[in-house]
């Protein structure tokens, strides 16, 4: 996967690759010029010399700094193009997926998905692409110098090497587990921020401000001792290697001093050879730093894949039918339980074209799951829901959900524009469609009064707006969306009466000719239905209008009794 998205930006990769070849090899090229610096200018005494030393290490430095900005640019531009590319895709994928992984999955574990891994895998690439090849080459330039002056030297320096196998694979397997655990908790920590921020009103009136940041408080300590451990970790490579680094050097001085005393090697053989080692001390620090850079990237890549693998269990057909031309809509025998619950118990009822059908019953009897069925936000058990005779099943999703406009009881506004949240992305609207669904939906009453219009923001969640205007927002949207049938659950059961005045009436204009489901709690709402079905338990105990229903004496009519004053 990972391939996938490095794949555009191979020829950017390959330059920057040949500049981190130059930057790398120039250190070996560099503790190279020492040896005729020490053993023809500063010991042989040839002046002459001088200017051709110092001109070529002083070329050395400046070929280093440009192959250096450059590669970083340029891998820098990668890694944050596939990053980006990355979250583009998680969010476009899970948008894909169905309502119940969204209900297992809070927005601030998602939104850590999206941000907090591709991010982490970011740094780390940055760290890698821009790091990695660079260190690796100037270590490989400078052993060949070293090599190439004296291998027993080499092999000396290099004698505690076979120590760090043990204690790295240690580490880099507690870095991972501990980069999982992190990652879990730091989604707790966005959850719980996108709780109290969504439930500031609450957290107020209920004097919850010192519960809740004792909760955060809690959250963030566990993700605070899981990054102190990690950091002591990643810390743990780098600090044995500069214990067998320091090994190494007294290993080679006591070898390759007495050389140099008995006049076997030069002066200026050691300091090239010295100057080898030291230059390769800190880049190998820092690969050995990658290794637990590198578990850390590899939690959060799984993480990533985990949720580009899971699939949704709601998906079009392979084959889908044309939308019928009828909006009958029927529910024959549905079952649907959730968490081995039992929700529906066999509901059948038929809702006819063109007509307003009414679902009454109390909290929890399962109206609000039919207009979920309907949508395919989920799918039955068993049993057949189908409009114009058609299994919802067998068409295709986004051409079903097209027939569908739904104004629910808490109207779901973005921090957007009135104008944005009427559109909703529908660039294909007219103005004069636009201005009908305002005076439709009397948005227009109120929008007039505002500095902006309807170009004035709705707020988070539509804050800055009162119920009823929400409710009228959303209204709008419907009238706009002008599809052949309407979903209301409980439009206006939190409005006051002049908001609920107005919002019925925007509700009676949008309703007429269409295929109307509604769903209520107030039964003064529903008294007009063509069809009032009544459900308990998942079941339809009674069906009629509001006039039979009263008459049978039966459940409805008890409803009835506890709410209108006859």
């Amino acid at each position: 996967m990972w391939s996938g998205y490095l794949r555009p930006h191979w020829p950017k990769m390959a330059l920057a690759a040949l500049l981190m070849v130059i930057e790398g090899s120039t250190l070996g090229a560099l503790s190279w010029m020492l040896e005729p610096l020490f053993d023809k200018v500063f010991v042989g005494g040839r002046a002459d010399m001088i200017w051709l030393v110092g001109g070529a290490i002083f070329g050395l430095f400046v070929i280093r700094a440009v192959t250096s900005v450059a590669s970083r640019t340029l891998l820098s531009a990668v890694a944050l193009g596939t990053s980006t590319a990355m979250q583009v895709d998680l969010l476009r994928h899970m948008l894909t997926l169905d309502q119940r992984f969204f209900q297992e999955n809070p927005p601030g574990a998602l939104i850590e998905r999206v941000q907090g891994d591709t991010q982490a895998v970011q740094g780390v690439w940055a760290i890698f692409i821009t790091g990695a090849g660079r260190d690796a080459v100037a270590l490989v330039s400078l052993f060949a110098v070293a090599i190439s002056i004296d291998p027993i030297w080499t092999l000396a320096a290099l004698i505690g090497a076979p120590l760090l196998i043990l204690p790295s694979v240690a580490a880099q397997r507690y870095i991972r587990r501990k980069t999982g655990q992190m990652r879990t908790n730091e989604g707790l920590r966005a959850t719980r921020l996108d709780e109290v921020f969504h439930g500031i009103s609450a957290v107020k009136l209920n004097r919850m401000e010192s519960y809740q940041s004792t909760r955060f408080a809690r959250i963030v300590a566990e993700v605070r001792r899981a990054q102190i451990k990690m950091a002591a970790s990643q810390s743990l490579i780098p600090a044995l290697i500069d214990v067998i680094t320091g090994f190494g050097f007294f290993a080679v001085l006591m070898l390759g001093g007495r050389e140099i005393i008995a006049g076997e090697r030069t002066v200026g053989e050691f300091m090239s050879f010295f100057t080898a080692m030291s230059l390769a001390f800190q880049p190998l620090r820092r690969l050995g730093g990658l290794a637990g850079s590198w578990q850390t990237a590899a939690a959060s890549l799984e993480r990533i894949y985990r949720l580009f693998d899971t699939r949704p269990s709601v998906q079009s057909p392979a084959a889908p039918r044309a939308l019928p031309a009828s909006t009958e809509i029927r529910l024959e025998d549905v079952r649907l339980s959730y968490d081995g619950t039992p929700v529906l118990r066999g509901l059948s009822f038929t809702a006819e074209a063109g007509k307003t059908t009414a679902l009454v019953g109390p909290s929890g009897a399962g109206k609000s799951t039919v207009f979920n069925l309907l949508t395919r936000l989920i799918d039955p058990e068993a049993g057949r829901v189908t409009v114009g005779g058609v299994d919802v099943r067998e068409l295709d999703l986004a051409e079903l959900r097209g027939l569908f406009s739904t104004v629910a009881q808490e109207a779901a506004l973005f921090d957007e524009t009135i104008r944005e949240n009427i559109l909703l992305g529908r660039e294909d609207a007219s103005a004069q469609a636009l201005e009908r669904a305002l005076e439709a939906a009397y948005v227009d009453e109120f929008t007039k009064a505002l500095p902006a219009g309807i170009d004035t923001a709705a707020g988070p969640r539509g804050s800055a707006l009162s119920g009823g205007q929400r409710q009228r927002v959303a209204i709008a949207r419907a009238v706009l969306r002008n599809a052949p049938i309407l979903l209301l659950d409980e439009a206006t059961s939190a409005l006051d009466t002049a908001s609920e005045a107005k919002v019925s009436a925007a509700l009676d204009r949008l309703a007429e000719g269409r295929t109307t489901l509604v769903i209520a709690h107030r039964l003064s709402t529903v008294r007009d239905a063509d069809k009032i079905v009544v459900i308990a338990a998942g079941e339809v105990v009674e069906e009629g209008t509001h006039d039979e229903l009263l008459a049978r004496g039966g459940t409805y009519a008890g409803l009835c009794r506890m709410q209108l004053v006859e």
